[in-house]
Formats: structure tokens, C-alpha cells, sequence
């Protein structure tokens, strides 16, 4: 069954897993799933604030997208704040969220490895995230 999937990985915090991101989007997709955020992957993307305004339409359609979606896949080995808040948001809604992240680059806050609401999936290599991604979108 196809799947409305977010995918959460930092913009402003910092782009150096851009191209993972991309990889992890483009294998989503090849699977048949919708990602709504497939942006996230995309080298081109502006990392300075755009105004309240602008910003206030990035919140606006970032949470429609939160709500419609039925999965959260986060990539969290870069920290970002907003993915932060994306994982709450998707908490207090209700959504599965399961997050990635590269175990020998970072260790997690204990807000997310402490909550057990949240499913954790450390990783070596891209191979290892996506053998486990794909269980995941079996579900």
C-alpha cells in the first residue's frame, strides 16, 4: 500500500547530508510511496530566513503536509531544530515517526532517545538505512 510519507532532515542546521537526503527520497519514491517533502533533498535550497512572512507560509505548509502524511522518516545525524519540532508535532498527532541517524557522526538528544514513542534506527552505511527503510514501508 502506497504511503504519504514526510521526510524531516535539516535545511537551516545544516546541509551536509543534502545528498543523503536525496538518496533516501529517491528510494521512497522507487518504492511507489509519496513523499511530501522531497524539497529536503534538493542542493538548491535557500538557509536564511525568508522574512516572518515567508516563513510563516514554509510553518503553514510544513504542518498541512505533517497532517496528511502517515509516516515520518527523519534523518537526524545533522541536529536541526526544526526537524526537532517536526518529531514533536508528528508525536502529538499521532504519526509514526521512525528516526535515522548515522551512530559514528552523533549522538541523539535524550528527548528522542528517551521517548519511546519514537523508533529509533541507528546506521553504519546507507545500505544499513535502507535495508531497514524498507521494512519499515512493508508495514
Amino acid at each position: 500500500m502506497s504511503k504519504k510519507i514526510y521526510f524531516a532532515g535539516s535545511i537551516r542546521g545544516g546541509r551536509v547530508d543534502a545528498g543523503l537526503y536525496r538518496q533516501v527520497i529517491d528510494f521512497m519514491k522507487g518504492k511507489g510511496h509519496a513523499v511530501l517533502t522531497e524539497h529536503v533533498g534538493s542542493s538548491g535550497l535557500c538557509l536564511e530566513e525568508q522574512g516572518r512572512d515567508r516563513d510563516a507560509r514554509i510553518y503553514e505548509q510544513d504542518v498541512a503536509w505533517l497532517r496528511e502524511s502517515d509516516l515520518v522518516i527523519a534523518e537526524c545525524t545533522c541536529p536541526s531544530l526544526g526537524v526537532g519540532y517536526e518529531l514533536a508535532y508528528a508525536e502529538h498527532q499521532g504519526i509514526p515517526v521512525h528516526i535515522f541517524y548515522n551512530r559514528a557522526r552523533c549522538q541523539l538528544s535524550a528527548m528522542l532517545t528517551g521517548n519511546s514513542y519514537f523508533h529509533l534506527h541507528p546506521y553504519e552505511t546507507i545500505d544499513d538505512l535502507l535495508i531497514e527503510l524498507e521494512i519499515i514501508l512493508q508495514q
